[in-house]
C-alpha cells in the first residue's frame, strides 16, 4: 500500500530520522515517556489514598473522599487552564516543563508526608481509640500542597503533550499520507491506557507490599525520570508560538452582544450587514440564540472596520464565525450536563476501596489482590469491549441483519447512563450482603476487619462501571468532535475533562448533603467512618435513582438536540429517537 510511491517514503525517512532539522519522530519518545511516567505516578497514588488519609491522618471517611473529589476535580480542571495559557501566552513547551517540576515536587512533598513521622498524626493503638490525635493544621497544609502541586502538574503535562508531540511532525499533507500523525495519537492512547494498568497494579501492590514509604518513593522516581526526559531533548523540539485561544474569542462575543445590545436588526434579508472573515463560508448567524447576531452586525463600517476588514475592536465587533461557534457550544451543553452527571458515578472511587478492603480478596491461597488494584477490571472491561466492538459484535451484529448496523452516537451515551445506574446496582446489592454478613460475623465495631466474603462480589459493579464509561466517555468524546465546528477541536477536546471535573464537585456536595442529613438526631451516618454501621448501600441505591432520573433528562435533551452533524451509516440517529 503506496509502496511505489518514492514520495511517501522520503516522508517517512524525513519524519523518522532526519538530524538536520528540529522535531520529527525523533524526539517523540521523550515526550511520550514524560506524559506516560507521569500518568503511572499520578494515577498511582489515587486508587489507595482514601487508605492512606483514614489510617495515616485519622481523617473520617466522608471528608476523605471529600478531599479526593476536590483533587480529582482539580486535576481534571487545570489542563482546561493550561490549554489557555498555552495557546495564548507561554506556548506549550514551557507549559509542559512547568507542569512536569510542579509535579514532581507534588510527587516529592507527599512522600515526605510519609517520610517524615512529624508529618502527620502520630500513631494510635485502634482506628476509633479517643486517644487518637488529629492531624494539625500545618500537617494538613503539607498534605494539601503536595495535591495542589499535582493537579497544578497534571493541568501542565495533560494540557499540552499531545498536541506538542503534534507539532513535532508537522502539519504537511505529505506527512498526512504518510500517517505518522496518526500512528502517534494511536500510541499517545494506548500508553494512556497501558499507564493507568501498571499505576492501578504494579504501584498499588508496592504501597500494600512495603509500605507508603517505597509507595510514594517509586513515583517519585517516575517522574524524576519524566522530567530528565522532557528536558534532556530540549534543543531539539519544535517550539511553536502562542496563539490567540477560542476561550477568548467566546468572551469576545458575549461582550460585543452586550455592547451592541441597544443597535437593531436588519429588517433586509441581506448579508451585508454582518462581518466575515475572509474566505469564510457562513455569512449570516443563524436565528438560534439571535440576540447573540449582535456581536457581527456592523453599525459604521467606517469606524468599526479597518482598511483591510479587520474588526476595529475585537471585543465590540466579532465575525459571524465566531458567534456560530459559540451557539454550537451553548447547544451541546443540556447533553454535556447528563454526561457530566453520569460521571458523578465513575468519580466513586474511594468507598469500593473501603469496601475492597474489608473481603476477602484471595484469587488463589497465596496472592492477594490490593484493593487500590480492583479498579483495573474497569480498563480491562473497557479495553475488551472496545476491542470486541469493531472487530467482532458489529461484524456479527450485521451478518445477522443482513445490513450494516452500528450504534449511534446518541444510543452509546444513552447505553452508557443505563450502565452507570446498572453499576450502583450492583453496588449497592454487594454492599448489602457485605455489611449484613459483618454484623453476624461481630464486626460491627472493627471496620478494618475481613468479612468471609469475596471481592469478586464486586466484579459485576466494576465490569459495569467500565462498560458504562466506554459507551459514554468514547461517545461523548466523539460527540463533542463531529458536533463542534472543526476549528473549535482544541474545545472538543476539553469538555469531557470539564465534565469530570464538574463531577467530582457535584459528587462531594451529593455526599456531603447525604452526610449531614443521614446522622441528623445521633444518628450514624451512611457513609460513616466505621463501615460496617453506616449504610454505603442505602447511599449507592440513590445514586442509581439519580441515574435514572438523568436517563429520562437525556432522553428530553437528545429530541430537543434534533438531528446529528454526522451520518452513522444506518444507526437510527438522525432524529434523535431510541
Amino acid at each position: 500500500m503506496g509502496t511505489g510511491d518514492p514520495s511517501e517514503n522520503n516522508t517517512i525517512s524525513e519524519a523518522l530520522i532526519s538530524s538536520n532539522q528540529k522535531g520529527g519522530f525523533r524526539v517523540l519518545p521523550f515526550i511520550v515517556v514524560n506524559m506516560a511516567f507521569e500518568k503511572v505516578a499520578s494515577f498511582g497514588l489515587t486508587p489507595n489514598m482514601i487508605l492512606y488519609l483514614t489510617r495515616e491522618y485519622r481523617i473520617e471517611a466522608a471528608k476523605g473522599a471529600n478531599i479526593i473529589f476536590f483533587w480529582s476535580a482539580a486535576t481534571n480542571f487545570t489542563p482546561i487552564l493550561g490549554a489557555f495559557i498555552a495557546d495564548s501566552y507561554v506556548g506549550r513547551f514551557r507549559m509542559i516543563g512547568f507542569g512536569s517540576i510542579a509535579s514532581l515536587l507534588g510527587i516529592i512533598l507527599l512522600w515526605l508526608t510519609a517520610v517524615i513521622p512529624q508529618a502527620r498524626p502520630l500513631p494510635c493503638d485502634q482506628f476509633t481509640s479517643d486517644s487518637c490525635q488529629s492531624p494539625t493544621t500545618l500537617q494538613l497544609l503539607l498534605l494539601y500542597s503536595s495535591f495542589g502541586l499535582l493537579s497544578i502538574g497534571a493541568g501542565g503535562i495533560r494540557s499540552s503533550s499531545l498536541a506538542f508531540g503534534a507539532d513535532q511532525l508537522g502539519m504537511g499533507q505529505s506527512l498526512k499520507r504518510a500517517g505518522i500523525l496518526e500512528r502517534f495519537i494511536s500510541w499517545y492512547y494506548v500508553l494512556v491506557s497501558v499507564s493507568a494498568v501498571v499505576a492501578m497494579t504494579c504501584i498499588v501492590y508496592i504501597q500494600d507490599a512495603m509500605g507508603w514509604k517505597v509507595g510514594f518513593g517509586v513515583p517519585v522516581v517516575l517522574m524524576a525520570i519524566a522530567v530528565l526526559s522532557f528536558f534532556s531533548a530540549s534543543s531539539f523540539y519544535v517550539k511553536s508560538k502562542p496563539t490567540a485561544s477560542s476561550f477568548t474569542g467566546f468572551a469576545q462575543v458575549l461582550a460585543a452582544a452586550y455592547h451592541n445590545r441597544s443597535i437593531p436588526f436588519s429588517s433586509q434579508d441581506s448579508n451585508d450587514g454582518y462581518h466575515n472573515r475572509k474566505g469564510a463560508t457562513v455569512v449570516a448567524p443563524s436565528e438560534m440564540l439571535r440576540f447573540l447576531n449582535k456581536a457581527c452586525i456592523i453599525e459604521n463600517p467606517e469606524e468599526d472596520l479597518t482598511p483591510d476588514g479587520r474588526a476595529s475592536n475585537p471585543w465590540s465587533l466579532c465575525t459571524v464565525n465566531q458567534v456560530e461557534e459559540l451557539k454550537a457550544l451553548i447547544k451541546i451543553i443540556p447533553i454535556w450536563l447528563s454526561g457530566m452527571i453520569m460521571s458523578v458515578n465513575v468519580a466513586q472511587s474511594s468507598f469500593p476501596v473501603l469496601q475492597a478492603s474489608t473481603m476477602d480478596r484471595h484469587i488463589i491461597s497465596k496472592f492477594e489482590i490490593p484493593a487500590g488494584s480492583m479498579n483495573v477490571f474497569m480498563v480491562i472491561s473497557l479495553a475488551i469491549w472496545v476491542s470486541l466492538y469493531d472487530r467482532v459484535i458489529v461484524p456479527l451484529a450485521s451478518k445477522l441483519r443482513g445490513k450494516p448496523v452500528r450504534l449511534s452516537l446518541k444510543q452509546r451515551m444513552g447505553i452508557g447512563i443505563l450502565l452507570s445506574s446498572a453499576s450502583m446496582l450492583a453496588f449497592a446489592i454487594a454492599e448489602k450482603n457485605r455489611r449484613e454478613r459483618a454484623i453476624r460475623e461481630g464486626f460491627s465495631d472493627d471496620p478494618n476487619a475481613v468479612v468471609n466474603m469475596s471481592v469478586l462480589w464486586l466484579l459485576p459493579y466494576l465490569v459495569l462501571c467500565g462498560l458504562a464509561e466506554t459507551f459514554s466517555a468514547i461517545g461523548q468524546n466523539e460527540f463533542y468532535y463531529t458536533e463542534l465546528p472543526k476549528s473549535m477541536s482544541s474545545i472538543a477536546a476539553t469538555l469531557f475533562d470539564m465534565g469530570l471535573s464538574a463531577a467530582n464537585l457535584l459528587a462531594s456536595f451529593i455526599m456531603s448533603t447525604i452526610d449531614s442529613f443521614s446522622k441528623r438526631g445521633g444518628e450514624e451516618s451512611w457513609v460513616s467512618s466505621n463501615i460496617n454501621k453506616g449504610h454505603y448501600d442505602y447511599y449507592y441505591w440513590l445514586l442509581a435513582s439519580l441515574s435514572l432520573l438523568n436517563f429520562v433528562y437525556y432522553l428530553a435533551c437528545s429530541k430537543g438536540y434534533g438531528p446529528c452533524r454526522a451520518k452513522e451509516g444506518n444507526a437510527p440517529d438522525d432524529d434523535g429517537d431510541y
